[in-house]
């Protein structure tokens, strides 16, 4: 594509017309702004690409898998929210009764009246 320069005024209009003389060093300024992250952006991911490939080429080490070994203090979450898990319907069942209860004393002071 050949841009000559009666095509590059047509475009260089076509942007006064659509910002505006006052908006224009505005948005060229944040237009250069993203050019240079994004410029960043693409160096930081060659970086990566050439750290990767520095990364591959060492040997793997060799050796085999232990299982963790269990220390006395260790925390059995499951366990733990098992019993938390209780509790709360233990807790839930009391309200319940206690609801009951007061739905019944209610009821029988309004039959007394």
């Amino acid at each position: 594509m050949n841009l000559g320069p009666m095509e590059i005024g047509l475009i260089i209009l076509a942007v006064l017309l659509l910002f505006g003389y006052k908006k224009l060093p505005d948005a060229s300024r944040s237009m250069g702004r993203s050019m240079r992250i994004f410029k960043s952006e693409m160096k930081g991911m060659k970086d990566d690409d050439v750290r990767a490939k520095d990364e591959a080429r060492t040997s793997p080490v060799t050796g085999e898998i232990v299982a963790p070994a269990v220390t006395p203090g260790a925390v059995d979450y499951e366990a733990e929210a098992a019993a938390a898990e209780a509790r709360a319907a233990e807790a839930r069942a009391r309200a319940e009764q206690a609801r009951a209860q007061q739905v019944r004393s209610s009821a029988a002071a309004d039959g007394t009246r």
